[in-house]
């Protein structure tokens, strides 16, 4: 016997369960006159009457429920079965998109570190910020801080909070005081713009009288401040190393700035083991990298403002 075509077959299993060719046709985004067709041809395929039509109302017949009962298996296992298809391999590599800062000063040096403890789960490396489009760009994950809205319909799954606080090369700032500095520059970021109004707010200090050269990236106002050119707002994250190495210093230490780091997926992490498993390993990372209650790993012995 020929098989009616796929495509009739989903008008009738929407039909059949609403018993109405109105709400079908809502559901499928079509005319209800489309539904009508498509059923009436299905039914002259199978040489079957499967809706009984009353009073402009339609009722499935005996032959309707048993078909009924065909077409929802068949679209269950096949929805099933699509969705095993589009679950990566286990040995696939995971495809992390991370802000290019965070990516350069924190992640890199410490992927070996994961590397060695998850060999089976290699991951590549996709420098980018702000939104990501996951299919077009191969992405598996992405580690974003939550600086602009994303789509509703991906998981989100947080890491750890934002601090942040002027840093410099030692002995650069001197001490700040109640005043403020005096003689200091206060470096910028185009990427931040608003990074040392909001540390100031966070933590009740002044910022520098005097403003310097605004970079165009966040990676550049550090690069500066570790020249000595000034001060710049550093996340705490990402100045872990420079200030272990002794490249900057933090004379006021960090504070929470209101913002968050996020690892977005356009799948449940449950069900790609490689994400849950980077997930878990960057949330151990982040605590044993940052100050305070959030991060008591012993790499948090800086100061921290309160």
């Amino acid at each position: 016997m020929k098989l009616p075509p796929l495509g009739s077959l989903r008008v009738f299993d929407a039909a059949a369960r609403h018993e109405a060719f109105g709400r079908a046709a809502q559901e499928l985004h079509v005319t209800h006159g489309a539904v009508s067709r498509q059923i009436k041809q299905l039914e002259q395929a199978l040489g079957l009457t499967l809706f009984e039509r009353r009073n402009r109302a339609v009722f499935l017949t005996d032959s309707g429920r048993q078909l009924l009962m065909l077409t929802r298996s068949l679209f269950e296992q096949l929805t099933a079965g699509l969705a095993q298809l589009r679950q990566p391999a286990a040995d696939a590599p995971l495809v992390l998109s991370c802000e290019p800062t965070i990516a350069m000063m924190w992640l890199i040096p410490r992927l070996p570190d994961f590397q060695r403890a998850h060999p089976g789960v290699q991951v590549h490396l996709y420098a980018a910020g702000g939104p990501v489009d996951f299919a077009a760009q191969g992405v598996d994950v992405a580690l974003r801080r939550n600086d602009f809205e994303w789509d509703a319909a991906l998981h989100a799954e947080r890491v750890c909070d934002e601090w942040t606080g002027p840093v410099c090369r030692p002995g650069v700032a001197g001490d700040p005081g109640d005043g403020g500095w005096t003689g200091v520059t206060a470096l910028g970021s185009a990427t931040r713009p608003g990074a040392w109004r909001q540390w100031a707010q966070a933590s009740g200090r002044k910022a520098p009288r005097r403003p310097g050269p605004v970079y165009e990236h966040f990676y550049l106002s550090l690069q500066a401040a570790a020249a000595g050119l000034g001060l710049a707002i550093g996340s705490a994250l990402m100045v872990r190393d420079a200030l272990r190495d002794r490249r900057l210093e933090a004379p006021c230490g960090f504070v929470r700035d209101g913002s968050a780091y996020f690892l977005l997926s356009p799948r449940p992490f449950r069900d790609d083991p490689r994400a849950a498993v980077f997930l878990a390993w960057l949330r151990q990372e982040a605590a044993a990298s940052l100050p305070g209650p959030e991060g008591a790993g012993p790499g948090a012995d800086y100061s921290v403002a309160s």
